[in-house]
């Protein structure tokens, strides 16, 4: 019973019964109330949950860096450091290194699936910085590792970590070298050079003093005279006016002082220009030969000398002469001819007769003629004008005897010119069975004693080839042939002339250019070696010496030729390769006043060919001929189409080469030979002309 708050507080109130309704289903009745407590727990729980998962499933990788210090940073996923190593899962991260010196590395790492992993890493350092100077010098170059940075003193240069060569030159010093080791890493490095000086002082004196004093043709100063001359092998020139001048070598080496005893100076020669009438007469002085004239000489003052001036068809005139010192003289001196009586026989008549291009009258009957070689042409309309040399002898009966040939025959000869299996161009000659000289005069400057004069006539027509045989040519023969090289020059282009055979190759490729064209071969071969030739066949062959001479010396009007430019040197622009300047790098000596633009053998067919359409008679390489090399016999009939001996034990090479640059090789007389291969031999090839062919071309 309840109590009720209102007044009537002692009244007691009825209890009312209510309905009781049971609770629904099996329950307990107990009823879950949520706490904060419990969401801490489950956090653990899968926090708990997750490191076991991870550490069960994630590898152990170890990150190997160079340098060790390097600070490592990893993003892209979950990553733990345990000790040295990190455990990842698989799959891919991004991996920043950073160290203080290096460059920063920004790269992927990748995890596998191997339970432990290593991965290595090298970061790059960062340059280093390097300066140089030269003790008490400035402005000497400076090269690290072949690239050129400036002149000392170079300061703080940023070079890369690594090994180099550190060059520093300086004009008239030596130049330093030296290996240098960059640490990179922004280390700075400092290297003191210290250059040594490459000259060396030399004093000279001269009585009288005042004299010009030139090193190596530079002019240095006037005696007395100290100067720092450059190391090496140096001519050293005094010169003084009304003086001969001094000149001597001397091996410098710097540091050592030198000098020379006083250079006593000794009075200059008289000087005499000597001209005759006709010029070109031979002169000697005291018996030694000076030249031809006209001509200015030196001569000792203070005694007389001899004159004796001679020249072909002129009597001789001699004569004496004293100079005082430092005289200067002109000589004029008239020579008396010696004239001979010569008769001439043409075919056919009405011809005219010109000796030395002047026209002496109708070629018939006898004219007076110089004794001395002249040049003989006789002409006549629609017919090729006939020249050749001739020497009327005083005492002798002797005639000139021409048969003209028509201008219709000279046409076919200028046209027949027909390719080999080789690819070489071969030229037609028609020799006309004249007469003409081979060797030269005793008189010839550079003369040698195996250069005999004697009389040789061509009768037989015959193929050259215009050209020297190239590699490429050689190479159909034989594949495996290499010219090589010489000098750090390749001389085995296809297009350049092969070298490096022996006659007895070059004999064998004249073979097989012989069995190309179904052609009789010339040499007999037995075991792979010539041992004899057939001159009856027209097979494929080398030049016989005569051939060659013939082609090389007779020009168009029959002269016989120094050069094939003409009778002095040096030679003219294009006119052949030499050793000259271009090839100075390569060869001693050299020509100082030519230029042929090649180091080592040329193209062939690159310069000027001859007045046939043949080239490289004179330089670029030496000749092999048929003929073996022996002496030339004098006296008795003159020798028709000779092929020389058919045994002996080297073989006659013909005209100059690459190599070349004296007087004597120069001069197409020259006459060598040999019996191995050389690097500046090579050979052309010839055949006489077939029969049948012959009479097709009217010959």
């Amino acid at each position: 019973m309840k109590q009720s708050d209102s007044d009537n507080s002692g009244i007691v109130e009825p209890i009312s019964p209510v309905e009781f309704t049971p609770p629904k289903g099996d329950g307990t009745g107990f009823a879950f109330r949520w706490r904060w407590v419990y969401a801490v727990i489950a956090v653990f729980a899968a926090l708990g949950g997750f490191a076991v998962w991870f550490v069960l499933t994630a590898k152990s990788v170890f990150i190997d860096v160079v340098p060790a210090t390097a600070e490592i940073e990893i993003s892209g996923g979950p990553s733990f450091m345990v000790g040295p190593r990190y455990l990842l899962r698989g799959g891919e991260y991004r991996l920043r290194l950073r160290n203080a010196g290096y460059r920063d590395s920004d790269t992927t790492l990748v995890v596998g699936e191997e339970a432990s992993q290593t991965r290595q890493y090298a970061m790059n350092p960062l340059p280093g910085r390097v300066s140089v100077r030269t003790a008490g010098i400035d402005g000497a170059r400076v090269s690290i590792g072949g690239a050129d940075v400036g002149g000392t003193p170079v300061v703080d240069m940023e070079v890369e970590a690594g090994d180099y060569e550190l060059v520093v030159s300086l004009d008239r010093h030596r130049t330093h070298r030296r290996q240098i080791r960059v640490e990179g890493r922004e280390v700075e490095q400092r290297f003191e050079v210290e250059l040594e000086p490459a000259w060396a002082y030399v004093g000279l004196e001269s009585e009288p003093s005042g004299a010009r004093v030139y090193v190596d043709g530079e002019f240095a100063g006037n005696t007395p005279l100290v100067a720092e001359i450059l190391e090496g092998e140096r001519e050293l020139t005094l010169r003084l006016p009304g003086h001969k001048s001094w000149g001597e070598r001397f091996e410098i080496t710097a540091g050592e002082a030198l000098r020379p005893p006083p250079v006593r100076l000794e009075p200059a020669d008289g000087l005499v220009f000597i001209e005759s009438s006709p010029a070109g007469a031979g002169l000697t002085v005291d018996g030694e030969f000076k030249g031809l004239t006209p001509l200015e000489i030196s001569l000792p003052p203070g005694r007389g000398h001899e004159l004796t001036l001679f020249r072909e068809g002129y009597q001789q005139h001699r004569s004496r002469l004293e100079l005082r010192p430092d005289q200067q003289r002109d000589v004029r001196i008239e020579l008396e001819p010696v004239l001979v009586s010569v008769g001439v026989q043409v075919a056919p008549a009405g011809a005219e007769l010109y000796v030395n291009g002047v026209l002496v009258g109708e070629a018939s009957g006898s004219v007076d003629l110089l004794a001395a070689s002249q040049t003989i042409e006789i002409r006549k309309t629609g017919y090729v004008p006939h020249t050749t040399e001739f020497t009327p002898r005083p005492g002798l009966d002797q005639v000139i005897r021409a048969n003209l040939q028509s201008l219709e025959m000279a046409r076919l000869e200028r046209i027949a010119e027909v390719d080999n299996a080789a690819g070489q161009r071969m030229k037609l000659i028609f020799p006309e069975g004249r007469a003409f000289t081979m060797g030269s005069s005793r008189r010839e400057a550079g003369r040698r004693p195996n250069e005999t004069l004697r009389e040789v006539r061509l009768e037989r027509p015959f193929y050259i080839s215009t050209t020297e045989t190239s590699n490429g040519q050689f190479g159909r023969f034989d594949p495996e042939h290499t010219s090589g090289t010489t000098a750090g020059m390749t001389l085995d282009n296809a297009s350049q002339p092969v070298v490096r055979v022996s006659w007895q190759q070059a004999a064998l490729f004249c073979n097989w250019l012989s069995e190309r064209e179904s052609l009789p071969p010339f040499y007999r071969v037995a075991d792979g070696e010539v041992v004899g030739f057939d001159p009856e066949s027209p097979g494929y062959r080398l030049p016989s010496e005569a051939e060659w001479a013939f082609v090389a010396r007779v020009d168009a009007q029959g002269n016989s030729l120094r050069y094939p430019w003409g009778d002095s040197l040096p030679p003219p622009p294009r006119a052949g390769n030499f050793a000259d300047l271009a090839a100075r790098s390569a060869l001693t000596p050299v020509m100082r006043d030519y230029n042929d633009g090649e180091i080592v053998t040329a193209p062939v067919a690159s310069f000027t060919p001859n007045h046939l359409g043949l080239y490289d008679l004179a330089g670029n390489v030496a000749e092999w001929t048929h003929d073996h090399y022996g002496s030339v016999g004098l006296g008795g009939s003159i020798p028709t189409d000779p092929l020389g001996a058919e045994t002996g034990d080297a073989h006659t090479i013909r005209g100059s080469s690459w190599t070349h640059s004296a007087i004597t090789e120069m001069r197409l007389s020259h006459r060598d030979f040999g019996t191995e291969p050389r690097y500046d031999v090579g050979f052309r090839v010839a055949r006489y002309l077939e029969p049948a062919d012959e009479e097709g071309q009217g010959g």
